[in-house]
């Protein structure tokens, strides 16, 4: 059975674009039908890590951890009990102390012996891990599924206390293998190795997968364990995703390239890489450019959007006119500051423009105050976090602002719901999506260089522009560009890659 491995380091409540491209590569590799596992090779005990894939999406049985590889503990959701606990417990509980998600057993009366129970939520009964301190040192952390999956050790140093070892068990309760943890430093002991280092832990991990010549490995993620991967991948076709950008422009000339250090390792190496993934066809044809230029390779590289449409979505009923939106974080980077100053420009020339912005993050506080300074509350609104599947669809412009996009999902989804597009001429997203003069502007004033008032004058003269003498039928180049990106496209695309890696 061919089986594609999917390579990433670690996964929380707050997952980068990393994460929610492979949770749409999921989607679409299901679709194919084809086996996938998700490995992820970061060390996590804040929560079961079933409750963390489980929310972006992942089928248990797709998930790999490397901490539970070697057990045969199954990724599972959190069903040991609280009651479960007390019936193993040996020393006698004299009080319990309830305080909703954390609850604490009591060994003896003077309170320097007890149990502290991490919940998994308030109002059930499961328990994620419990802490151990005995005559007011902490000496043992377990940490549980449907039955417990490991334990930490800890000794007094210092005065705080201080782990020396971690056990891995399988579901009998039989010791599956010991990590001995000296600072920063690991030693990982089982029956047939001893492992010194994390990456000789991932080596080790990676040959016991005994890959085949059918089965791929994508790398989304290497940093420092990329030799590891690549040295021991047998048989199997390895790929590399090309998240971002991949070069600093600045420090680049005739001679040299400064790749971006999460890639380095992999483009040194390309030889042994069996193909490259980019998500849109520009970064395509300037990585192919760059490879021939300064390393004198030639890799397979392919085009494969990160996100995909399952359809294209016509309006209901009239556009709402004059109505412009974004959808962002709302981070520094991607500067809808700007986009709401120029709206406040605009306005006086297009008396019925709206903006409606839509995302949460750091930069929202700024924003409102940009909105109450230039009294542009009715005009311009905060929409906040919302699903937007079927809001893009009852405004009529879409404006972004970011200086750099690896994809850009948002501009995709906004296209796809017919939408004209302004934004700067950047790499790789707006080229992707904006066809100058026919759905939008591609703005492209000097970017690096133009101050930002320049910046907000450029937005608002294009606002206007768009709304008084803009394109003839942006709503139809949009859909044309977008059709590109129905998900049908898209699993063809994956299934074309498969077989050309494996088969020609």
């Amino acid at each position: 059975m061919m089986t594609v491995y999917n390579i990433n380091f670690g996964i929380g409540w707050a997952s980068s674009g990393i994460e929610y491209a492979q949770a749409y590569r999921a989607k679409l590799l299901r679709q194919m039908y084809r086996n996938v596992k998700f490995i992820f090779l970061d060390f996590m005990s804040s929560e079961n890590i079933q409750t963390l894939t489980d929310n972006l999406g992942f089928k248990d049985d797709e998930v790999i951890w490397l901490y539970q590889y070697f057990s045969d503990i199954k990724i599972a959701p959190t069903t040991y009990t609280l009651d479960d606990l007390m019936g193993e417990i040996d020393n006698e509980i004299t009080q319990i102390e309830d305080n909703g998600k954390i609850k604490r057993l009591y060994f003896d009366d003077d309170k320097s012996s007890f149990a502290t129970c991490y919940m998994k939520n308030a109002d059930k009964n499961y328990v994620d891990r419990v802490e151990f301190v005995l005559e007011g040192y902490l000496v043992r952390k377990d940490f549980f599924s449907y039955t417990r999956v490991f334990s930490e050790y800890y000794a007094p140093y210092q005065n705080y206390a201080k782990i020396y070892m971690r056990q891995f068990y399988n579901e009998d309760g039989t010791i599956a293998y010991k990590e001995y943890i000296d600072d920063k430093e690991s030693v990982f002991v089982f029956d047939d190795a001893q492992l010194y280092s994390k990456a000789e832990f991932v080596a080790y991990f990676m040959n016991k997968l005994n890959l085949s010549n059918r089965d791929i490995v994508i790398l989304d993620r290497a940093t420092e364990i990329g030799q590891a991967v690549l040295q021991n991948k047998g048989a199997s076709k390895l790929g590399v995703v090309v998240h971002a950008e991949h070069f600093s422009d600045n420090a680049t000339d005739g001679d040299n390239i400064l790749w971006n250090n999460y890639y380095e390792y992999q483009f040194r190496n390309a030889k042994f890489v069996d193909f490259f993934i980019t998500a849109t066809d520009l970064q395509n044809r300037i990585l192919s450019q760059h490879f021939s230029k300064y390393t004198h390779d030639n890799p397979l590289i392919r085009t494969v959007p990160v996100g995909s449409l399952n359809q294209l979505i016509h309006p209901e009923k009239k556009r709402q006119p004059y109505s412009m939106i974004t959808a962002s974080r709302l981070a520094k980077e991607k500067h809808v500051d700007w986009i709401a100053k120029a709206v406040v420009k605009a306005k006086k020339e297009i008396p019925k423009l709206t903006f409606d912005i839509y995302g949460q993050g750091g930069e929202k506080d700024k924003i409102e105050q940009i909105i109450y300074k230039n009294n542009a509350q009715d005009y311009i609104i905060l929409k906040g976090h919302v699903n937007l599947q079927d809001v893009y669809s009852k405004y009529e412009l879409f404006v972004s602002a970011s200086q750099s996009e690896g994809f850009g999902l948002t501009l995709m989804e906004a296209v796809g719901s017919g939408l004209g597009m302004i934004g700067f001429n950047v790499n790789y997203g707006n080229p992707t999506f904006i066809r100058n003069g026919e759905n939008g502007y591609l703005i492209s004033e000097n970017v690096e260089s133009a101050d930002e008032e320049e910046k907000i004058d450029e937005l608002a003269s294009y606002i206007v522009k768009y709304f008084k003498n803009g394109p003839k039928n942006p709503e139809r180049t949009s859909y044309e560009i977008a059709s590109e990106f129905l998900t049908q496209k898209i699993v063809e695309k994956w299934n074309m890659l498969i077989n050309e890696v494996l088969y020609d």
